[in-house]
């Protein structure tokens, strides 16, 4: 997946509804907002770095078995 696409575009932005709503809802400290934007922008972040890492050989045609 290219994290280029729209694919992964809207997959990022439906990741950080999701927990921003999460955070956002479920938090009864004065700095909910802060805490909730925060926690979604490192979700998206860490998503974006998990794929890139899964994805950086997609093109590479070698095979490594580790079996």
């Amino acid at each position: 997946m290219n994290i280029r696409s729209k694919k992964y575009l809207v997959i990022a932005v439906i990741t950080f509804i999701i927990l921003f709503l999460m955070n956002y809802l479920g938090n009864t400290n004065p700095d909910k907002l802060e805490r909730a934007l925060m926690t979604a922008v490192a979700g998206v972040i860490g998503l974006t770095i998990g794929m890139w890492f899964v994805y950086r050989n997609s093109k590479d045609d070698t095979h490594h078995d580790f079996d």
